[in-house]
């Protein structure tokens, strides 16, 4: 009994984590609507890398004794580090020969990027591939979502997974690549100097104070509905505006954190704030998926049936952590860098 008793313990310990290592990929992929319901099986190649990130990520944070400026900043070094070594979408012109052409808006011939894909993947990456999946699994577990979800073992086999995947996936991009693309060692080096920078920087944010401004936070439903706004504009710019969707890219960047770090700092400020901004965001990536041409395959009815029972389950899914965060004890969420 004991033995039984024990090992429910440690299952209910490590489901929040097991829960991130799916939802980061299936979010990331799956509700953007670039794979097709029909091609889950994916998954079990993509966790390792998306969940993985996302696990070590908030572990690393909530072990450190950080919030979500921490989180996001370590998620931005994320997204450098899956587009600039291991798909290198950052640099390739013609990624795995689909003729997206990802680098002609914005291009920046003196850095061989485009300032619109680096700064739309990027963004893609440090909110959606990162911090929405954290967002929503703490919420559905709101008296855990501020200490670590495993110990050193389990941590340990994240980080190997993670990296042998990371490895794995690098080598299949150029081999697959029709023109087996490499980016020069110039653009290789600046962008480690970047991602080493960012990952320091997201330690050296200062720590906020617990005091609190005049005012209170608006409700929740304000808060989720500015979210869902924002991400909606930002997944509907025009690439063909180049230069102007960058600008509106980074406006909105700023808008909601700069919003967001108004609002954390009134009272009432709460978990149900911090799901309210990850849910727009999700949301928005629901109904976008419609209208989204997916990597592979067609945008046939399957794959319209496909976002629709994921839009469901999204919409289900944040009403059973909202439902948990508002049964739980309102405590305003941890928010030092």
């Amino acid at each position: 009994m004991r033995e039984a008793s024990s090992m429910g313990s440690f299952f209910r310990r490590i489901a929040p984590a097991v829960a991130l290592f799916f939802l980061s990929p299936l979010i990331a992929e799956f509700l953007l609507g670039d794979f097709p319901l029909t091609q889950i099986g994916i998954l079990l190649i993509l966790a390792p890398f998306y969940g993985g990130g996302a696990i070590l990520i908030r572990e690393i944070t909530r072990r450190t004794g950080r919030g979500w400026p921490t989180i996001l900043t370590l998620a931005l070094a994320y997204g450098i580090l899956e587009e600039a070594f291991t798909t290198q979408t950052l640099f390739n012109p013609d990624y795995l020969g689909l003729h997206l052409h990802l680098l002609e808006p914005a291009f920046i011939p003196a850095l061989g990027i485009s300032a619109w894909w680096t700064v739309f993947v990027l963004t893609l990456h440090t909110v959606w591939s990162i911090s929405v999946p954290i967002a929503i699994m703490e919420a559905l577990v709101p008296r855990r979502a501020h200490t670590p979800w495993l110990k050193g073992l389990g941590l340990a086999i994240v980080t190997v997974l993670f990296v042998l995947i990371a490895c794995m996936m690098t080598r299949h991009q150029i081999d697959t690549d029709s023109h087996h693309f490499m980016a020069s060692r110039t653009q290789l080096a600046v962008s480690a100097v970047c991602c080493i920078v960012v990952a320091i920087a997201a330690f050296l944010l200062p720590r906020r104070s617990d005091q609190k401004r005049p005012g209170t936070a608006p409700n929740p439903w304000i808060s989720g509905a500015l979210s869902l706004a924002a991400c909606s504009i930002f997944l509907v710019a025009p690439r063909t505006w180049g230069w102007g969707a960058v600008a509106i890219y980074l406006a909105l960047d700023l808008v909601m954190i700069i919003a967001a770090l108004a609002w954390s700092r009134h009272a009432g400020w709460n978990n149900l704030h911090i799901l309210s901004l990850a849910g727009g965001a999700a949301l928005s990536y629901a109904w976008h998926a419609f209208i989204q041409q997916p990597v592979t395959g067609k945008a046939d009815a399957a794959m319209r049936i496909g976002n629709a029972v994921l839009a469901l389950g999204t919409i289900l899914l944040l009403y059973a952590a909202a439902r948990r965060t508002s049964a739980a004890p309102i405590e305003a969420p941890t928010v030092p860098a």
